[in-house]
């Protein structure tokens, strides 16, 4: 038996290369929230990253920028929220995805939400379900920082509603 030839080192894939490749994976759309503790002021971000990690205890994943308002906030509060959001709440999706968008304190006065019982956080009305957190876990990956977090309370208002997916750069719906 012939060993199996060993494959030079290859570079990595370019942002590009891999920003293609995982647009082939459909992602559920979530609203990241935040009650920054020494402003006042709530912070929120589109994220296609959150995932369920363990059942006992109940404990999810999400991935933020490093260098992103939301991670400098997330550094000085343990809690947070994710709010999961319907098809028809593709623009608060879009909205809080955006480069160069506006404060915060805009989006979320133009935005309906209400205060989560256990972290203050605000959470999205009409989501198809919400999550309050507190972090067990900060992780450095590259230029984002991974947040393991314990379910502290988890909500399902309405357990009818359709997911809003992100699938090959673009908001699409459960056909």
């Amino acid at each position: 038996m012939h060993p199996s030839p060993q494959p030079e080192a290859a570079p990595h894939a370019t942002p590009d290369e891999f920003r293609a490749a995982l647009s082939q994976l459909a992602a559920g759309v979530s609203l990241v929230t935040v009650h920054d503790p020494d402003d006042g002021e709530d912070v929120g971000m589109t994220a296609t990253s959150f995932l369920s990690v363990s059942l006992e205890p109940p404990l999810v994943l999400i991935s933020v920028r490093e260098d992103s308002r939301m991670d400098e906030v997330l550094t000085r509060t343990d809690t947070w929220a994710v709010s999961v959001l319907t098809e028809e709440q593709k623009t608060i999706g879009s909205r809080f995805a955006m480069k160069g968008r506006l404060s915060d304190r805009l989006l979320f006065a133009d935005t309906a939400h209400h205060r989560g019982p256990r972290t203050g956080a605000p959470l999205i009305d009409g989501a198809l379900a919400t999550v309050e957190c507190r972090t067990e876990q900060r992780i450095p990956a590259g230029d984002h920082t991974l947040l393991l977090g314990r379910v502290l309370e988890a909500v399902v208002p309405d357990p009818a509603g359709r997911p809003l997916l992100y699938f090959r750069g673009g908001y699409r719906s459960l056909g």
